[in-house]
């Protein structure tokens, strides 16, 4: 942190020390790494050696495990896998923030690294408190090449506390650090806060920021951190009657007193009338702590603007200024009223150009871009946390929290648009940033940039808690009914009827635990709690939603056939989610009419993969006709693909002999352009495997045997053209102009991180002997008026089925 005068240079040459534990006791634990982008403290510093930084890279791979990259003396590098051992693992996986290691790998097994092989040989009991204090060849000395890189399989455990550091740079910026106190009457029950007085915490309790050359640069920079894109102009005049009503009633300290300098605690507000709005006087002294900050108004946190501290015996303490208010302008999703109505109209007049995909929380995701119609994603190289700031701002939200690279986020499909994004942090659209377009050479999808925004408090965490779970992932949901500003909240259940996959990803996001592994309908395991009122029913989400309250539901009148609280709903939250999606070429590629005699189909009848018209047919003579085309399911997300049923429930078909472990696992239609279906077929999940992997990426599901079904991350599973049931019946459908629509996953029975990428489109033209497939992509893949192109091509509504 920079300071600006000769005061400052005073009270950092006289007590530098004392300086920095106080301001870092104030602005809490602000990771003040190397290579970060703050500037260097004035005055002298003492740094016991370069200080060292660790992430876990690699892919496919879960959030807690990966090869292991340290941070030493300005740059990335690995580390190699001789003698290495699980001693080492568990030091390793402390550095990262878990509490201990299951397991490591050896020979690059999370591919290989790239710059320096920092240790070589190091051998760690396990205790050790970092990993340089651990045996080894001295850093930098190895005789290994990256073939030979460590990786770590840490317990998914945090330390208590820790906050992730597997990014380029943080600033933390925890809620109790910084904050903005409304002085307005009645604004305190509103959130989120958008105006008020800038405190930061000091020891136990508030301290003021002194607003002499305060300006917009900083407001932004508030704003930003409380998770509003932009800056109000405030009325001061009317903020000085605030300083002068309190000075008249002898509650400001004089200039000089030794209140001044002491910090109070904070105590309750009293109202003071005006004409026309009220204003809190204060019982709690105006405490200054901060003066002369100085922001550019890119910065991401108040800690990397320069200002200078007040000293305990100043003389004056903020004698022609007044504390710091600022007042922010919520983003579309969070602004009151109709105002979002508003807001929402306005967005949908003009095509959004980026979007974040593939997070579990609002304002957090990998960052597509849309160019030529099509979305795609950016390349991860030179992301940083201003270019992350614009995206952030630019989708309504503050600034960014983590610019994340290495696909953290998962891979996105399609075309990589942009390279080497550069903002100076003003801009007001990621496209007025410099960038190099993309080459097929430069970038995979492994290397997806993503995003974590700062979004406004809304406090929706504390209207719903768990009870009974194993876990705090899991357990039956309770939420607060009746909360007003004074009265205590009244805890009841949520009726199990209805709840589902959709209805638990809104419940993990409000509890801020990811994404929902589960949706449980009873919960008569976990009957842990006293609370036995139901008093939610007909829970309906999208699963966008921020808060179960902004789904449909009964509302006041509930309506709940099973009202024991064995039939309360539960949730199995995880961080990490599947992504399924459908490679949408090979469909094209693949897909062909053949009629298919009805003596062959009898296995298909009796699995209904056939039309309901085949049942009236003069077995086993004649035929039905089959577009048939093959289908690879990739799995792109964090987690493996799972079914949700376990394997004591699959059914077992003796005509195919296989086992089911899903009722449906895809939708096959054929659709006229209005949408109208007029032929479909249907995919029992004849069995999931991994059929083949990317590079590096060892299969663990296999269906022989009675094995494990699942599709592994990084893997994919393919249903050949051949299989039976691998087929649309289209005997029925006249000539004429189609879309082919392929949904995974339709019913939602599993989690994924993103559903909107479950359906696939194609055109098709059918004369009544052959089809053509064509323009074959993901549902969400283009621009909405793309789509609405593609639903109405030339010809089609002309040959419209009668």
């Amino acid at each position: 942190m920079s300071l600006g005068n000769s005061e400052s240079h005073a009270a950092m040459g006289g007590c530098g020390t004392w300086a920095w534990r106080e301001l870092l006791v104030m602005l809490g634990s602000v990771w003040l790494g190397v290579g970060s982008s703050q500037p260097t403290p004035l005055g002298p510093t003492h740094t016991p050696g370069p200080q060292l930084k660790f992430r876990l890279a690699g892919y496919p791979r879960k959030h807690n495990e990966g090869r292991v990259e340290v941070f030493y003396n300005d740059e990335w590098g690995t580390i190699c896998d001789d003698d290495f051992t699980l001693g080492n693992a568990h030091v390793l996986c402390r550095h990262l923030g878990f509490v201990a290691a299951t397991g490591w790998a050896h020979s690059a097994k999370y591919g290989k690294g790239v710059g320096r092989i920092w240790l070589d040989n190091v051998n760690c009991a396990g205790g050790e408190k970092s990993i340089g204090d651990c045996k080894h060849r001295g850093w930098g000395n190895s005789d290994c090449s990256h073939e030979e890189d460590a990786g770590v399989i840490c317990k998914d455990e945090r330390i208590p506390g820790f906050k992730d550091s597997n990014v380029i740079e943080t600033e933390q910026s925890h809620v109790e650090e910084v904050r903005l106190r409304p002085v307005v009457s009645g604004a305190r029950r509103q959130l989120p806060v958008t105006e008020g007085i800038v405190e930061v915490r000091y020891k136990d309790s508030w301290a003021q920021i002194c607003d002499e050359g305060w300006d917009s640069h900083n407001s932004r920079v508030i704003c930003g951190m409380m998770g509003f894109p932009a800056e109000k102009k405030v009325n001061r005049n009317f903020y000085k009657r605030l300083k002068r009503a309190a000075r008249m009633k002898g509650r400001s300290p004089r200039p000089g007193s030794r209140l001044a300098s002491k910090s109070q605690p904070k105590q309750k507000h009293r109202e003071d009338v005006g004409p026309k709005k009220r204003l809190f006087t204060e019982r709690q002294q105006l405490n200054y702590r901060l003066h002369s900050v100085s922001c550019t108004g890119t910065e991401v946190h108040l800690s990397m603007c320069t200002f200078e501290f007040y000293r305990g015996n100043a003389s004056a303490a903020c004698r022609a200024g007044m504390p710091a208010v600022v007042s922010c302008l919520p983003g579309p999703l969070f602004a009151a009223g109709n105002a979002h109505k508003k807001k929402q109209r306005q967005q949908q007049q003009g095509q959004p150009r980026i979007r974040l995909k593939g997070g579990a929380r609002v304002g957090e995701g990998r960052v597509e871009v849309l160019k030529s119609s099509e979305w795609g994603t950016i390349c991860d190289d030179r992301w940083n946390l201003l270019s992350a700031s614009v995206v952030c701002r630019e989708l309504g939200f503050g600034s960014a929290k983590e610019a994340l690279t290495g696909a953290r986020m998962g891979q996105g499909t399609g075309p990589i648009h942009l390279n080497e994004v550069q903002c100076q942090g003003t801009e007001k659209s990621l496209w007025s940033c410099p960038f190099r377009n993309i080459t097929q050479e430069d970038c995979k999808h492994t290397e997806d940039a993503a995003v974590r925004c700062n979004i406004p408090y809304m406090g929706y965490e504390n209207l719903i808690r768990l009870s009974g779970g194993r876990s705090r992932f899991e357990g039956r949901v309770e939420v607060a009914v009746g909360a007003g500003d004074r009265d205590q909240p009244r805890w009841g259940l949520v009726c199990g009827e209805g709840w589902g996959t959709l209805e638990a990803m809104v419940a993990c996001r409000q509890l801020g635990l990811g994404f929902a592994n589960h949706g449980l309908q009873e919960t008569w395991y976990w009957d842990a709690s006293n609370v036995t009122e139901m008093v939610m029913s007909g829970v309906k989400c999208a699963g966008h939603e921020m808060s179960l309250s902004h789904c449909q539901h009964h509302g006041a009148s509930l309506s709940c056939r099973n009202t024991g609280t064995r039939f309360a709903a539960g949730i199995i939250c995880s961080e990490t989610a599947s992504d399924l999606l459908l490679h949408a070429p090979l469909v094209q590629e693949t897909a062909y009419i053949e009629d298919r005699p009805l003596h062959m189909l009898y296995c298909a009848a009796e699995e209904n993969c056939l039309s309901s018209s085949a049942r009236l047919a003069n077995w086993p003579y004649g035929h039905r006709r089959l577009l048939r085309f093959s289908s690879q399911i990739h799995n792109h997300g964090r987690a493996d693909f799972r079914p949700k049923a376990g394997r004591h429930s699959w059914v077992w078909h003796e005509c195919h002999r296989h086992y089911h472990s899903m009722d449906i696992f895809t939708h096959y239609d054929i659709l006229t352009p209005n949408g109208t279906k007029v032929a479909e077929g249907h995919k029992a999940s004849f069995c999931l495997e991994d059929t083949e992997c990317e590079e590096d990426v060892a299969k663990r599901y296999e269906c022989a045997n009675f094995g494990e079904q699942g599709i592994t991350v990084g893997c994919w599973d393919l249903y050949r053209h051949d299989i039976d049931c691998q087929w649309i019946d289209i005997t029925d459908v006249k000539p004429g102009n189609y879309i082919l629509q392929v949904v995974i996953n339709p019913n939602f029975e599993v989690a994924e991180s993103d559903f909107t990428n479950n359906a696939m489109k194609c055109n098709c033209k059918y004369d009544g002997h052959r089809i053509w497939v064509h323009s074959c992509h993901i549902g969400d893949a283009l621009s909405e008026e793309a789509n609405k192109r593609f639903e109405q091509y030339p010809g089609q509504l002309n040959n419209q089925i009668s």
